[in-house]
Formats: C-alpha cells, sequence, structure tokens
C-alpha cells in the first residue's frame, strides 16, 4: 500500500508528515518540527536529548523511514498531534495558538481542499489526457484543481487583475495573448521558460494562476526534454523575486529552473512535494 506523505510548512520550515490510516492521523518529522520551533543550531542532537532527559516521550513516537534531503530514505522519529502537545510543555514553546492552528489545517481551508485535490492528479492519471502547452491544458489543470470551490474555475478571467502592483494581461486581449502563447515554441529549456513567464504575465484565470502553471510547465517539460522541476530546490524567496522581475528578464527564473532540473518524471514522492512547495510559495508570510 502507496503511504501518504506531505511536506507542510511552519516558520518557513519544511516538515515532512505522513499520514497514519489505523490512526487516521498526520505524523511529523521531530527533528523537523524542533527545527522549525526552536533556534537550535543542532535540531537532532536537541531533539535526541530532550528524547534522553524525559523518557515518557517514548509513549508518543512511532519510527518510519522518511527521505531525507539527499533523496535517501532514513528511519526517523514521528510524532503526533498529541505528541507534539507533550513537546510543547517541555520546551515552553510561546507560539502554540499558530502552531495549533497550523495542526488543524485552518490556515486555509480552501488551500486545503484545493491542495487534495492536486494531489489526486498524480493517481486520477487526468495527466495523461491533459493537452500539454496549451491553455486548453493549462484550464483542464485548474478545474480539476478547483472545481467545486471556485465557481470561475478553469474559466479565463474577463476582469482585470494586479498584485503588488503588477496589473497581468489585460483581460480585452487575452484571449489573442493566449493564443500567441500557445504557439510558442518548446524545444529548448530557455523557450519553454519563456513560454511559462508568458503565461505568469497573462495570469489567466481569478485565482490559483501559480500553483495550476507550475503543474503545467512540468508537463510541458517532460514531454519536451524528459525532465521535470525538484521544486524543494528552488528557495521560496528566490522564486518570488525570480518570478517578479521575469517580466523584463527570465535569466533568473530560468537559472534557478535549470539547477533544480530532474530525469524523475514518474516519481511519484517528487510529484507530491512538488505541489506542496508550489502551494508554499503561495502562502503570505
Amino acid at each position: 500500500m502507496k503511504q501518504k506523505t506531505s511536506i507542510r510548512f511552519f516558520n518557513n520550515v519544511p516538515i515532512r508528515a505522513i499520514w497514519d490510516e489505523e490512526s487516521l492521523s498526520w505524523w511529523y518529522s521531530a527533528v523537523d518540527l524542533i527545527n522549525a520551533i526552536t533556534n537550535s543550531t543542532n535540531s537532532r542532537r536537541y531533539w535526541n536529548t530532550l528524547k534522553s532527559r524525559n523518557n515518557y516521550l517514548k509513549e508518543f513516537i512511532k519510527v518510519c523511514k522518511l527521505t531525507s534531503r539527499d533523496g535517501k530514505r532514513y528511519l526517523t522519529d514521528i510524532i503526533d498531534e498529541e505528541g507534539i502537545k507533550q513537546v510543547l510543555l517541555l520546551i515552553r514553546y510561546k507560539n502554540n495558538d499558530a502552531l495549533t492552528k497550523w495542526l488543524k489545517g485552518l490556515m486555509n481551508p480552501l488551500d486545503e481542499q484545493s491542495k487534495e485535490k492536486a494531489y489526486e492528479l498524480l493517481e486520477s492519471h487526468i495527466l495523461d489526457d491533459i493537452e500539454v502547452g496549451t491553455t486548453k491544458g493549462l484550464q483542464q489543470i485548474h478545474a480539476y484543481i478547483f472545481g467545486g470551490l471556485y465557481g470561475f474555475a478553469g474559466k479565463i478571467r474577463e476582469k482585470n487583475i494586479s498584485k503588488g502592483g503588477f496589473i497581468f494581461a489585460n483581460a480585452i486581449y487575452l484571449e489573442e495573448t493566449l493564443k500567441r502563447i500557445d504557439n510558442m515554441k518548446e524545444d529548448t529549456l530557455e523557450n519553454i521558460i519563456a513560454k511559462y513567464v508568458e503565461m505568469n504575465i497573462a495570469h489567466p484565470f481569478m485565482e490559483g494562476n501559480g500553483r495550476s502553471t507550475r503543474i503545467w510547465l512540468d508537463l510541458i517539460l517532460k514531454k519536451n526534454l524528459k525532465v521535470c522541476v525538484d521544486w524543494s530546490k528552488i528557495n521560496k524567496k528566490d522564486y518570488l523575486e525570480a518570478m517578479e522581475k521575469s517580466s523584463t528578464s527570465s535569466e533568473k527564473i530560468c537559472l534557478l529552473i535549470k539547477g533544480a532540473l530532474t530525469d524523475k518524471v514518474n516519481d511519484r514522492e517528487l510529484f507530491l512535494k512538488g505541489i506542496d512547495y508550489s502551494y508554499y510559495y503561495e502562502e503570505v508570510d
């Protein structure tokens, strides 16, 4: 049976998580959690010391294999919500309310629901039938992820929108703009990134453009270059700054993506991790 794994972010720190069918709950990497809520320079040592000095913590710990940054799987201590509460009592963490909301998934319920649907894209095989590299294909992705959550899911916007002072493509000319993007070349990485940047500038939907367009980009890369992006290798701040500058120069975003390319195009865990990071990019700090 395939494990349901996820990367969750707290205080901008990635925390590996795994779903336990028996208890119907998420279990989190103890070391990752310590890294997120303390200023320790060695979170592993911090956790091991905490565990050895408080023997009763073993009641709240399970051990399983999780993928590390080096791509290998190692035995790792995991704890559930009750275990996290015990840890917080021991270290006297001051931001309990924020962590409690994070654990309950109350930061943005719609985002949580659409993320679950994004995960399902892989298992549903819908990606096999999507029209790669076209506006229609992007609409198919958007409609699946946000269907039932937004009335405009999969629909090209008819209103003008802006973000951070940047005005996206005028709705009046959007149809013409999207036709031009559809016809852009996909023969090299540089051309594919140029197409991705132009679609971002077009921003064809009222909401959810980034999350759906990153999946769209990966499909283009897989089809034409037999690679995809390991989004976990691209820092959020670097990505947002590169995309902000991409309207005048795509050099920085091209370099970031080039450095994160992998040939693991059929890796299930990589796909799910990519969704986690993609949603993380959209979180407001």
